[in-house]
């Protein structure tokens, strides 16, 4: 079977959180659960690392402005890394070439990056933390879940992943229309009591 499949999931679940998928894939490599993880993958050193940055990215994804800081920094790394994994993939299978495996894993996690982004700084408007973590941990699960259903049933995972990645931008989209109609709104409140008032516009 092509590995296409398990490169778009990969890439889907690298967008929301890379160091999860590289960690999880390198664990089902090591435990010798799965034959599709690249051997560079199951490195001792590359599971560390990417244990020890997962448990950085848990911490401050759960913070609110400071997970969008991450986002922020995450914005070049993220696709890398979903390209990267996605290559590997490919040239562990030999199914799929290694440049466009690299392609589908790196445009994949960039739309599923910037999906993430663009919520969490909507999310962000709100004032309580609950959010966030409760995203965060959803975010996280979701990761876990479907990189695990993948290695067994990587086509119903790209399905699944694709779904949640329309869902995604459909989702991302109406927030921030919401979010500009109540800036709008509440802007417009603001200018009628300042009218009521009588206060003069600020000179600008």
């Amino acid at each position: 079977m092509s590995v296409l499949p398990l490169v778009f999931t990969s890439g889907w679940a690298s967008g929301v959180n890379a160091y999860a998928v590289v960690l999880l894939l390198g664990l089902f490599g090591a435990t010798g659960l799965s034959d599709q993880v690249p051997a560079a993958l199951e490195r001792p050193d590359v599971l560390i690392a990417a244990g020890v940055l997962f448990l950085c990215e848990a911490v401050a994804d759960k913070i609110p402005y400071v997970d969008s800081v991450w986002d922020s920094v995450h914005t070049v790394i993220r696709p890398i890394a979903g390209a990267v994994v996605g290559a590997l993939l490919a040239g562990q299978n030999g199914s799929l070439p290694d440049l466009a495996a690299g392609a589908v894993g790196g445009s994949t996690a960039l739309l599923s990056h910037l999906v993430k982004a663009g919520t969490r700084m909507a999310v962000n408007t709100s004032p309580e933390p609950f959010s966030n973590i409760a995203l965060s941990t959803a975010e996280d699960l979701g990761v876990a879940g479907i990189i695990s259903f993948a290695i067994f049933h990587p086509l119903a995972a790209a399905v699944i992943a694709g779904t949640l990645l329309l869902i995604g931008l459909v989702t991302l989209v109406v927030l921030w229309r919401k979010i500009r109609r109540f800036r709008r709104r509440r802007a417009q409140r603001r200018e009628e009591k300042r009218l009521a008032a009588g206060v003069p516009r600020p000179p600008e």
